[in-house]
């Protein structure tokens, strides 16, 4: 007999295996030895009453043997199959790399950046010194910008593909266990390269290519046909199917579209600020205690309020977690956050945002990049603003508010330098005048939040791309092109590692359904 039912935790009991099966008995009505195994689906904290708890819901096996159920990825060999140009190795590049391998296809994958470990020297110029290597840095390069900006795996697309096979190549490929089941998962920055460097293994012994530092420069296209690309250094990567998986700042794609007169349009995205506190104050709010102790993660939240007619919301937000310089391009600021697998630094950030619709900006609405163009505006604004080598335009919350320019600014992570500024010079008027009436009113939400020792950072600027290459729905092609699939968060159809990587899984599946 198998039966689901939830169990309730206390904190200190969560890694206690014989606590587990003294509430599944209880629950039960039967003794400890009747229970052969249970099986932990999800699990979740639960901090809305007075006592704080774990919510864990269970399978429960009574007198009953398990099947193991083992996830495989012995991969078959693929080096003489047709070939599948993959253009991008963020995680819509990488997991579209691993289904067509499972679909029997051969993934050559280009990437413009450089492998994770290279990386690594490029964040360190951008963090000490405030260089920008405009082909590698947060945003380009192997794992993409998820790599090295959180890996929070947290979505709600269950829709659009399978999460929990995605969770599983995770897994497989290094990943702990427990993103499986945890309700928020998260991998963690320190952790997700020696991920991404597994995965590439696993396409590479299966026959399939990885190119580094292969920028595409140009596109192939016959009587309406996608036959390949070209690159930098001028070599021609020729396949029936091009899966066009580049990222949301990958700019100069759209560019090359156009140049091409193939169809794209300007789209929504969302702007504003990343916001940091103490993380204790967090906890504070979250956990209704004045520590949070040792069997408690650091606390998270999720805040949204209407003004004039528009949410103002948190975005991406990082527990323990350090606010990350993130610009593609020299004389730009752009930020963003991650945490590590811990999440044990003393600061809490969010992005805090507005969208930004097609009317909010100047110019003609026929025109594409419109809206590029507005969020590459407001990014050189915050440049000129903090004074060069990356020093980010900050503000204290209240004088923010208050329309003060703040005297100093509270010790806060972004490595680069903040330089105190006034951010409604920086920021549109009907986005910052909208954070000024929001950020009082989060404060009424949760305890604490509203305090002149929160820094506000800016500008969060890349929460999506301001361009969507379109395609049809069902073939996932673009509508003037065959053989060529947009995909991912570059092109418009995806807003998240998670999302991503099922869109690129999606576009693998494509391709095979199009006998192409």
């Amino acid at each position: 007999m198998v039966k689901e039912i939830e169990l309730v935790l206390l904190p200190e009991e969560i890694n206690d295996e014989s606590a587990l099966y003294r509430a599944a008995s209880k629950e039960l009505k039967l003794q400890p030895d009747q229970i052969n195994h249970i099986e932990i689906q999800k699990r979740s904290i639960d901090a809305r009453g007075r006592k704080i708890v774990y919510r864990i819901k269970s399978r429960i096996y009574i007198s009953e043997t398990p099947v193991q159920e083992v996830f495989n990825i012995n991969y078959p060999d693929v080096s003489k199959s047709n070939s599948v140009l993959i253009v991008g190795a963020g995680p819509a590049g990488l997991f579209a790399a691993l289904r067509c391998i499972e679909l029997g296809l051969k993934p050559i994958l280009l990437e413009r950046g450089k492998d994770v470990k290279l990386r690594r020297r490029d964040l360190a110029a951008i963090n000490k010194q405030g260089i920008v290597n405009p082909e590698s840095n947060y945003c380009f390069g192997e794992g993409g910008a998820g790599t090295y900006s959180d890996g929070k795996l947290y979505t709600r697309s269950n829709k659009r593909g399978d999460v929990n096979q995605v969770l599983q190549l995770f897994v497989a490929h290094g990943a702990t266990p427990d993103i499986l089941i945890d309700a928020r998962p998260h991998i963690g920055t320190n952790k997700l390269p020696q991920i991404i460097t597994s995965i590439r293994e696993s396409i590479l012994k299966a026959g399939g290519e990885v190119h580094f530092n292969c920028k595409v420069t140009g596109f192939i296209i016959q009587s309406g046909i996608f036959k390949g690309v070209v690159t930098a250094d001028g070599k021609e990567f020729l396949a029936k199917s091009v899966i066009l998986a580049t990222g949301h700042s990958a700019h100069d794609i759209p560019d090359l579209l156009h140049k091409h007169n193939i169809l794209i349009e300007a789209k929504p995205f969302a702007l504003g600020v990343r916001i940091e506190h103490s993380q204790d104050v967090i906890d504070q709010a979250q956990y209704h205690t004045a520590e949070r102790g040792p069997y408690l993660p650091p606390s998270y939240y999720s805040l949204v309020e209407q003004v004039e007619g528009r949410g103002v919301f948190s975005f991406c937000m990082c527990p323990g977690g350090i606010i990350a310089p993130c610009s593609t391009e020299p004389g730009e600021i752009v930020v963003n956050g991650w945490s590590p697998s811990k999440r044990n630094n003393p600061f809490a950030n969010s992005g805090t945002v507005v969208q930004v619709n097609l009317e909010d900006a100047p110019g003609s609405d026929k025109d594409p990049f419109k809206l590029l163009k507005y969020q590459r505006e407001v990014e050189r604004l915050a440049f000129l603003a903090g004074g060069g080598k990356l020093v980010a335009p900050a503000q204290r919350m209240i004088d923010f508010v208050n329309g003060k320019l703040s005297d100093n600014l509270p010790p806060n992570s972004y490595l680069p330098g903040t330089k105190s500024a006034d951010l409604s010079a920086v920021l549109p008027a009907f986005i910052h005048q909208r954070l000024r009436e929001a950020l009082p009113l989060f404060g009424r939400k949760m305890k604490g939040y509203y305090t002149n020792e929160a820094i506000l950072v800016g500008v969060e600027s890349r929460t999506s791309s301001p361009i969507r290459i379109p395609r049809d729905k069902i073939t996932l092609q673009h509508p003037q092109v065959k053989g060529l699939y947009p995909c991912g968060e570059g092109a418009g159809y995806a807003g998240g590692i998670i999302s991503a990587a099922i869109d690129g899984m999606n576009c693998a599946d494509a391709i095979v359904k199009n006998n192409l």
